[in-house]
C-alpha cells in the first residue's frame, strides 16, 4: 500500500512547502533580531541625547556666566567645548547653543529666567530655565509644582550664591605635593573654601570654592599654574547656606519632583536645600 504513493512530491506542491517553511522560520528571527537592534538603537539615542542636552547647557551656562561666547577668551567655555566634541556633539550643536548664549529677550529668541520654590514645605529650590517664551515656561513650570506639593516663594535666603572650580589631578600629582601648590596659586586669587575628592579610578578632583566676583580669576589662576590634569568645570552655582536632613520619603519625593523639572525643555539646572 505504501508503494501506491507517489515517490516524489508534485513541482507545486513541493514549491509551497519551501515557501510555508521560510514563512514560519525567517520572520520570528529577523523581528527578534530587529528588535534588538532597535533597543539598542533606541539606548544609544537616548544617551546620545543626554549628552547633547548636558553639552547645550553647560555651553549656555559657562557662555554666560564667564562674561563671553568666545572660547579664546572663556577659557571654561573653550574647556567645555572641547569636551563636547569629544564626546561627538555635532558643530552645529555647539555652534547653535553659542548664537543662543549670545542673544537676549524676545528678538533674541533666548532669555534667562530663575524661578524660587518651596517644595513639601521645607525644602527650597531655585530654578534656572532658557527659554523664548517666558509666559509659556512659567505656566509650565507651575503646573508641575502643582502637580509635586510645591509653590513659588521667596528661598533665595536658603542658598548661597558661590563660584566653583573642579579640577581633576592624578594620584601621583597628588602624592607629589601638587594640592598644596595649586591652593597656593588660588588663594591670592580669592579661593574660600576647597575639598578633595578622591575617585574610583586614578583621578582625583580638587574642588574650590569662592566669591561669585573671584570666579574668573581662580578660573585663570588654575589653568595658568599648571598644577591640575585639567578643568573640568568652573560655574556660579547655589549652594545650601546650611546643611539640611531629610529622611528618606521626602527624599524621594523631591526627586520625582527634580525629574519632572530637569524634563521641562526650558530647563538649566535645579538647585535644591538637599544638595550636598
Amino acid at each position: 500500500m505504501f508503494l501506491r504513493y507517489p515517490r516524489a512530491i508534485p513541482p507545486v506542491l513541493s514549491g509551497f512547502c519551501i515557501r510555508l517553511l521560510s514563512a514560519t522560520a525567517s520572520p520570528y528571527a529577523g523581528h527578534n533580531k530587529w528588535s534588538k537592534i532597535q533597543q539598542k538603537k533606541g539606548i544609544n539615542d537616548q544617551r546620545r541625547g543626554q549628552i547633547y542636552a548636558r553639552a547645550f547647557r553647560d555651553i549656555m551656562i559657562t557662555a554666560r556666566n564667564g562674561g563671553s561666547a568666545d572660547p579664546q577668551t572663556n577659557v571654561t567655555l573653550f574647556n567645555v567645548i572641547k569636551r563636547a566634541r569629544a564626546d561627538g556633539v555635532p558643530k552645529a550643536n555647539i555652534e547653535n547653543a553659542l548664537q543662543k548664549a549670545t542673544t537676549r529677550g524676545k528678538d533674541g529668541g533666548s532669555q534667562l529666567a530663575k524661578y524660587e520654590v518651596l517644595a513639601h514645605g521645607s525644602v527650597g529650590l531655585i530654578i534656572e530655565c532658557l527659554t523664548d517664551n517666558g509666559n509659556r515656561t512659567l505656566h509650565q513650570i507651575r503646573e508641575i509644582l502643582n502637580e509635586h506639593n510645591a509653590r513659588f516663594a521667596t528661598v533665595n535666603f536658603m542658598f548661597r550664591h558661590r563660584g566653583r572650580v573642579r579640577v581633576a589631578l592624578s594620584k601621583q600629582d597628588v602624592a607629589s605635593g601638587w594640592v598644596d601648590k595649586l591652593l597656593d596659586e588660588v588663594l591670592p586669587a580669592g579661593a574660600e573654601d576647597f575639598d578633595q575628592v578622591t575617585g574610583a579610578g586614578e583621578d582625583v578632583e580638587v574642588e574650590i570654592m569662592c566669591a561669585p566676583n573671584a570666579l574668573g580669576k581662580i578660573t585663570d589662576a588654575v589653568t595658568k599654574s599648571g598644577f591640575s590634569q585639567g578643568l573640568l568645570s568652573s560655574e556660579l552655582i547655589y549652594a545650601p547656606a546650611e546643611d539640611a536632613v531629610a529622611d528618606e520619603e521626602l527624599n524621594n519625593m523631591v526627586k520625582d519632583l527634580l525629574s519632572d523639572l530637569e524634563g521641562n525643555e526650558s530647563t538649566l539646572r535645579v538647585w535644591t536645600t538637599l544638595d550636598s
